[in-house]
C-alpha cells in the first residue's frame, strides 16, 4: 500500500550514536560491568524509567548511585551518559523538507531528558534552528511516557494523528523496535549498520 505517512526514529538514523563511548565512560567511572545495565536491545529498569519519564535526572543520578555503589557527582554520570551522542547526519536530515511536502512526517525516540536536551542544544549550536521543526511532530518517549518496542507507543502515535498504520511507514536501526512497529501494523524499514537513509528511502518513493 502507499505511504502516506513516515515515522522515523531518532538514534542511528539522524544522528550517530556510540554505545561504546557511554560503557568506556561509565568503566572509567568505576562501573564494573555497564553492559548488564544497558545495551541497545536491553536497558536496566532504572534506564526504562528514565526514558518513560518516571523519573527525573536527579532521581536517576541518586538511584544509579544507589545501584552502583559509586561516589560519582551528577556531572560525572551526565557526561558519561551524553557520551554515546555522535554527530548529526546533515545528508539524512537533508530529506526531510521536500519529504515533508508530499507526506506526514513524524519522529518517535526512546530518549530521556539527559540526552534530549544535550542533542537539542547540540543541533542548535551546529545548525542555528530546533531540530523538531523538521517534522509535523516530534515525540520523544519521557514526554510520550511510553517506549518503543511496545504495541502501545506506536498506537498512540497512530491515534493522536489519525493515521492509519497500513499507510505509515517506521524506519528504525533497531530490530526489536522495527518489529514491535510490525505488530501494529506498519510497513517498516530497518536501517541495519552501515546502511544510511537516504540512500534507503528512495527504494520506498
Amino acid at each position: 500500500m502507499a505511504v502516506r505517512n513516515i515515522i522515523f526514529d531518532l538514534g542511528g538514523v539522524f544522528i550517530d550514536i556510540h554505545y561504546h563511548k557511554t560503557r568506556d565512560a561509565f568503566t572509567a567511572l568505576g562501573v564494573a560491568d555497564f553492559d548488564a545495565l544497558f545495551q541497545q536491545s536491553f536497558s536496566n529498569p532504572l534506564f526504562a524509567k528514565l526514558e518513560q519519564g518516571e523519573l527525573s535526572p536527579e532521581d536517576f543520578y541518586d538511584a544509579f548511585r544507589a545501584e552502583t555503589g559509586l561516589d560519582v557527582s551528577n556531572a560525572q554520570i551526565c557526561d558519561a551518559w551524553n557520551a554515546m551522542l555522535g554527530d548529526f547526519r546533515p545528508k539524512s536530515i537533508d530529506v526531510l523538507p521536500t519529504l515533508k511536502t508530499t507526506h506526514s512526517i513524524f519522529l518517535l525516540s526512546n530518549t530521556n531528558q539527559i540526552h534530549h536536551e544535550a542533542f537539542t542544544t547540540q543541533y542548535q549550536q551546529t545548525f542555528g534552528y530546533d531540530f523538531d521543526a523538521h517534522f509535523d511532530v516530534a515525540h520523544y518517549s519521557h514526554i510520550l511516557g511510553l517506549r518503543k518496542p511496545h504495541v502501545a507507543c506506536y498506537e498512540a502515535v497512530l491515534q493522536q494523528h489519525g493515521l492509519m498504520a497500513s499507510e505509515t511507514l517506521f524506519i528504525d536501526d533497531t530490530p526489536k523496535n522495527i518489529a514491535g512497529a510490525q505488530a501494529a501494523g506498519l510497513q517498516t524499514l530497518l536501517l541495519s549498520p552501515g546502511l544510511l537513509l537516504e540512500n534507503e528511502l528512495t527504494k520506498w518513493m
